[in-house]
């Protein structure tokens, strides 16, 4: 592309590509200062130059010339991101049916299930925290929402391979820092709003009006959808330039629940919406997917999908990788992998794992806690685990820099009467759990559900994934018949 058809009164050169990441070898591209969490792009100009940078956009002055480079001044560095990323990749978004979901929790699961159900109408694609797929194609995931450039490279790829729907995870941080700015929704959707990610936005308020952006960016024509029963889910919404809908099961909604029932290996329950009631079975588990299923089946059906034709889809949805997944080898205890990693979403999940374990039985908890993020959560994680659990595992999880023992240590300080063992090697922790487990137990393995990898000091190490390590454990040290006794394995 002509750098003239992205900028006015520029030299007539030809540009191939663009880029933010001063460390990537681009030849003919664009180089964007963009200022981000820890770095400002503009310390990085001369790195870019050297990777192919032909052009910098920049909003500060840049101390050295280079002849051959061209230099173009904005106000904003992102506007102009966004403005140029969506002409330079032929504006994908706008020929895809775009679902964004945003929230605290279950951002993943609605996107997943988005795409399971309508795929058998329209070719879906999703990009989030699990993966990027569409098609045939299925690949590791970047940012939970990606950058700039990433982001409408892949939506660009999808439009290409003939993709018509995408369903995208919307975080928090990534809306503060307009990375989807220039993306053409058609669908917004809120979870919830609880404790994470203060360690970037300071304050519960700020944490609110990075996700309220998200509502009131949407065009006119899109349709807003939001949690009725959550105490942010209407105030979200406040000034949104589009029609809202709501869904919920304590309060009135245009898509409620009235009647449900939770069990072991799946779910039953009434929606009632225009003046319909509907009799549904999920295979889906545990109330908070019972939002997670509202959400998206208000989404769909808002879109043109009937409440009769997705049926068929909702008693079968596919398992979302290490979201709410139940590991069955068989064994007479369950073992759920869950992503929880928030107060809010330690609460549900211990909440369900009450429910379905016998009052004589006991719930094994594991969990860590991030390093290098959020740290005033830990103490709660450790109230949360003190009031559901009988027995508290504490492990790592993604420590950076930090030591897994010390994290352990702060959530130690809010458990004061259950037993816990502090085991910072996550393959042990789990093996622990699965050795000590009873038939009729409640194991929940929290915090990295299907991650393949874990954060240390020196980056990212490979990880199998929650699930993954979970299954194989059982396999190896848990299968023991109902009535036997167990023998610790030699």
């Amino acid at each position: 592309m002509k750098l003239t058809e992205l900028f006015d009164n520029v030299p007539d050169i030809e540009i191939k590509s663009l880029m933010a990441d001063s460390r990537k070898k681009r030849p003919d591209s664009i180089f964007f200062c963009v200022k981000g969490m820890m770095f400002d792009g503009h310390r990085f100009v001369e790195q870019a130059i050297e990777n192919g940078a032909r052009v910098i956009v920049c909003s500060e002055p840049i101390p050295y010339d280079h002849p051959e480079v061209t230099y173009i001044k904005v106000k904003d560095v992102n506007v102009a991101f966004n403005r140029v990323a969506d002409a330079f990749y032929g504006y994908p978004s706008h020929n895809l049916l775009m679902f964004g979901v945003t929230g605290t929790n279950g951002k993943s699961s609605i996107a997943c299930i988005i795409k399971d159900i309508l795929n058998d109408y329209l070719p879906t694609g999703y990009i989030g925290t699990i993966a990027i797929e569409y098609g045939n194609v299925k690949l590791p995931p970047l940012l939970t929402t990606p950058d700039i450039d990433d982001l409408h490279g892949i939506l660009h790829d999808m439009v290409s391979a003939g993709i018509k729907a995408c369903a995208l995870e919307a975080s928090s941080i990534g809306i503060e820092q307009g990375r989807v700015d220039s993306i053409d929704f058609d669908v917004g959707i809120f979870t919830n709003l609880t404790h994470d990610h203060l360690d970037y936005h300071g304050t519960m308020e700020n944490y609110f009006q990075a996700k309220k952006k998200f509502f009131d960016h949407l065009k006119p024509d899109a349709v807003a959808i939001t949690n009725a029963d959550d105490p942010y889910g209407m105030k979200i919404v406040k000034d949104c330039p589009c029609k809202v809908y709501t869904y919920g099961i304590d309060h009135d909604a245009d898509y409620r629940v009235t009647r449900y029932q939770l069990l072991k290996d799946r779910t039953v329950f009434t929606l009632r919406c225009n003046g319909m009631d509907y009799e549904l079975e999920t295979n889906l588990v545990a109330k908070f997917n019972i939002y997670n299923l509202l959400a998206a089946i208000a989404a769909l059906n808002l879109k043109g999908i009937s409440i009769t034709q997705m049926l068929q889809h909702i008693g079968h949805i596919h398992q979302i990788e290490g979201r709410m997944e139940r590991i069955d080898e068989g064994q007479p205890y369950n073992v759920l992998v869950d992503f929880a990693h928030t107060p809010d979403g330690i609460e549900q999940l211990c909440n369900y794992a009450a429910a379905i374990t016998p009052k004589t039985n006991r719930i094994i908890a594991i969990t860590g806690s991030a390093g290098k993020r959020d740290t005033a959560k830990r103490p709660t994680f450790g109230e949360i685990l003190d009031k559901y659990a009988d027995m508290i595992i504490l492990t790592e999880d993604d420590p950076r820099n930090e030591k897994p023992i010390d994290i352990c240590n702060e959530i130690a300080t809010g458990i004061k009467k259950t037993p816990y063992v502090i085991i910072e090697d996550r393959y042990d922790a789990i093996r622990q759990a699965v050795e000590i487990a009873e038939a009729g137990d409640t194991i929940i393995i929290m915090g990295k559900g299907d991650e393949k990898f874990i954060y240390r000091e020196f980056g990212r190490e490979p990880y199998e994934g929650d699930d993954v390590i979970a299954r194989d454990v059982v396999k190896k040290f848990g299968m023991i018949q109902e009535g036997e006794e167990k023998h610790e394995a030699e």
